[in-house]
């Protein structure tokens, strides 16, 4: 059974699959607060923010079309990539779910330097590992392994999942080249509450892809019997 109630050979079912996934993984709104503090007095702080939406959207692209089958080359099956892959998902959904300001204060420590340097920090480290850190290319990377094995629902999943992380790069800019409403709007207590939120989605997102890869790896070890 998906997750989404459209199936993933089509682009509105990996849409549906991967948005809420790596919406919740890169959080723009929660990072834009801490985006907001650490480039506090910088003049050139809204050409940063689309610099780093735009720095985002390549490494979730490259994560998205290219990692599962960079494992693949290397001998690890679909079904094992899937079970791994939803593993870390769900692990780094749960400690978003459980510790969401110990996250905080990680993002917070890796964007640090931002507040001294006064050359180009858009790609390091407020895109890397700030924004699009490790978390959000393993989870990228696990959905990249709920791509249909062939067929023409490979394109289709690979334009919806596409889709998503555009989407999700036009939410960092916009969350971050507006970071001041985001904090007069929500402050730090709404921020922890709607990080939970998506986590929980972040959460049943990774169940789901361990359980569509044991799918697979079950009656293959059950035909060896």
């Amino acid at each position: 059974m998906d997750l989404s109630p459209l199936p993933l050979t089509s682009v509105v079912g990996a849409f549906l699959l991967a948005f809420p996934a790596l919406f919740s993984i890169v959080n723009p709104i929660g990072a834009s607060l801490t985006f907001h503090q650490v480039t506090e007095g910088r003049s050139d702080r809204h050409v940063l923010a689309w610099r780093i939406a735009v720095y985002a959207l390549f490494i979730l692209l490259g994560s998205l079309l290219l990692g599962g089958y960079i494992l693949n080359f290397f001998g690890v099956s679909l079904g094992a990539l899937r079970v791994a892959g939803g593993l870390v998902v769900a692990i780094r959904a749960w400690g978003l779910l459980m510790q969401p300001e110990a996250n905080e204060n990680r993002k917070a420590s890796a964007a640090a330097p931002v507040e001294q340097a006064q050359d180009d920090v858009a790609f390091f480290p407020l895109t890397m590992p700030f924004t699009t850190g490790p978390g959000a290319i393993s989870v990228a990377i696990a959905l990249a392994s709920q791509r249909p094995a062939q067929g023409d629902g490979v394109i289709s999943f690979f334009i919806g999942v596409s889709l998503a992380a555009v989407l999700v790069a036009l939410a960092v800019g916009v969350s971050y080249r507006w970071s001041y409403k985001v904090l007069s709007m929500l402050g730090r207590s709404g921020a922890r509450v709607l990080s939970r939120l998506v986590a929980f989605l972040l959460l049943c997102v990774g169940v789901q892809i361990i359980s569509s890869g044991l799918e697979s790896l079950v009656p293959t070890y059950l035909k060896g019997l």
